[in-house]
C-alpha cells in the first residue's frame, strides 16, 4: 500500500464502496479520486479515512476491469501492482490532488 501525506490535514472523500475479496471478505474503501489514463479507469482509495496521528495513511490504486460476470451493474477492479503503471497513475493523482502527496 502506498503512503498519503496530507498537507492540509483533511482528505476529500467522494464516497465509499464495498469490495468483495477473492476469499469472500467484504472490505470498505473510501474513494479519494478517479481518473482515466489511456482509456482505462482508475480509482484512488483508502481504507483508513482518518490516517494516523502524523496525518499519514495508506492508499491503493485500483484499475477497472469492466463488468463482472452476468451482473451488468457490478464493476470489477484489481489492484495496480505493475510499478511503471502505478507510478504513471499516481503522478496523475498527485496533479489532481494538490493537497495530498502520494508516495509509492
Amino acid at each position: 500500500m502506498g503512503e498519503i501525506k496530507d498537507k492540509d490535514n483533511e482528505k476529500a472523500v467522494y464516497g465509499s464502496v464495498e469490495f468483495e475479496t477473492e476469499d469472500g471478505e467484504i472490505v470498505t474503501f473510501y474513494i479519494l479520486e478517479q481518473t482515466r489514463l489511456g482509456g482505462i479507469d482508475y480509482i484512488l482509495v483508502t481504507d483508513d479515512i482518518e490516517g494516523t496521528e502524523d496525518t499519514e495513511g495508506g492508499f491503493l490504486v485500483l484499475r477497472e476491469n469492466g463488468v463482472s460476470g452476468d451482473e451488468e451493474d457490478i464493476v470489477s477492479y484489481e489492484i495496480v501492482e505493475d510499478e511503471k503503471e502505478l507510478k504513471a497513475v499516481v503522478g496523475v493523482f498527485n496533479e489532481l490532488l494538490e493537497d495530498l502527496d502520494l508516495e509509492v
